[in-house]
């Protein structure tokens, strides 16, 4: 048996039918979806836009190998319409937010979506759901590469690169708060907002060379790839940690880590209700806040994602999906 409030039997969403440039994202009318055993369905307030979602529409598939037509997006911030059966652990009217589903489509540019439940959590107490729009991928990847992965102790020193990023400027934060020695890669401009967020130590990777700027790091969390491990592999001490958040490729210095006694990892972030639980605990006591650089509408997934491409965003960018987005 299926729990609801009262719903349309269509929405609108946000679809492409083939890869390409932004302007493949669509308006569509489509068919509501209704939650399976285990899952809600989500009336959706925002969803957070990320790198993921145009190297997506871009490659025209998801990593599972879905490809067109399909919805992008994995960042849902909303209030729960239906449950279905089996769902303890919500009801019809709760605030949640979550990353559904990755790395499968979740359909997140859409008036709906349906999940299992245990991808949600309850909203953070004093966030509105465009802030909460924003927090999911970026902070469970910040979470999961940073706690689970690199497990860092209090005293460490942690490198983190793109710090005024969305993964960045949230992964800052964490590392502080779990007591590390926290340096970050950013562009002059964007120093004293790293200040703000906790950053002991700035390198403006413009001017400054990484190896002679940084050393003896306990754990880079890198987000760029490419030339950047075999800089980061040099700031390491011997048994430091370098935590990947794009797949090791060919130009990996895999015999230099070695070399060097470096554990180096790709992570590849998880629904996790858990992290998220942990990530509200830290947003309400006041020890991590999410930065919204740009705010689009639905209709304008397109200008989303090419704001986004241009490079030079701080925090994230959210879609509202409803006009009462921003409502607490």
């Amino acid at each position: 048996m299926t729990q609801s409030l009262a719903a349309p039997a269509t929405m609108r969403a946000v679809s492409q039918e083939r890869a390409g440039a932004p302007d493949v994202l669509k308006l569509v009318e489509t068919r509501r979806p209704e939650p399976g055993r285990g899952e809600i369905l989500v009336r959706v307030r925002a969803a957070g836009v990320n790198p993921a979602d145009w190297k997506t529409r871009e490659r025209g598939v998801f990593a599972n190998g879905a490809t067109p037509p399909f919805t992008l997006g994995f960042d849902v911030a909303g209030v729960v319409e239906a449950v279905g059966a089996g769902v303890t652990i919500f009801q019809p009217g709760d605030d949640v937010f979550g990353m559904p589903r990755f790395p499968h489509p979740a359909g997140a540019y859409a008036e709906y979506v349906t999940a299992p439940a245990r991808h949600f959590a309850p909203r953070p107490r004093g966030l509105d759901h465009i802030q909460a729009g924003a927090l999911p991928l970026a902070s469970l990847t910040a979470w999961q590469a940073l706690v689970d992965t690199a497990d860092i102790q209090p005293g460490q020193r942690v490198l983190i690169h793109a710090a005024a990023g969305g993964v960045g400027h949230l992964a800052v934060q964490i590392a502080k708060a779990r007591g590390a020695y926290v340096i970050a890669t950013a562009s002059a401009a964007k120093h004293d907002l790293l200040h703000t967020l906790g950053a002991d130590e700035l390198v403006d990777y413009r001017t400054q060379d990484l190896a002679d700027a940084v050393h003896h790091v306990d754990v880079v969390l890198d987000s760029i790839g490419g030339p950047n491990w075999a800089r980061s592999l040099r700031t390491l001490r011997r048994g430091g940690t370098l935590v990947s958040i794009l797949p090791f490729d060919d130009s990996f210095p895999a015999q230099q880590a070695e070399a060097a006694g470096v554990r180096a990892v790709f992570m590849l972030v998880e629904p996790d209700q858990q992290g998220l639980r942990e990530i509200s605990a830290l947003i309400e006591n006041g020890r991590m806040r999410v930065l919204v650089d740009a705010v689009f509408p639905l209709e304008q997934a397109a200008q989303a994602h090419t704001w986004g491409e241009n490079g030079r965003t701080t925090g994230k960018i959210v879609l509202t999906v409803t006009s009462d987005a921003e409502r607490p």
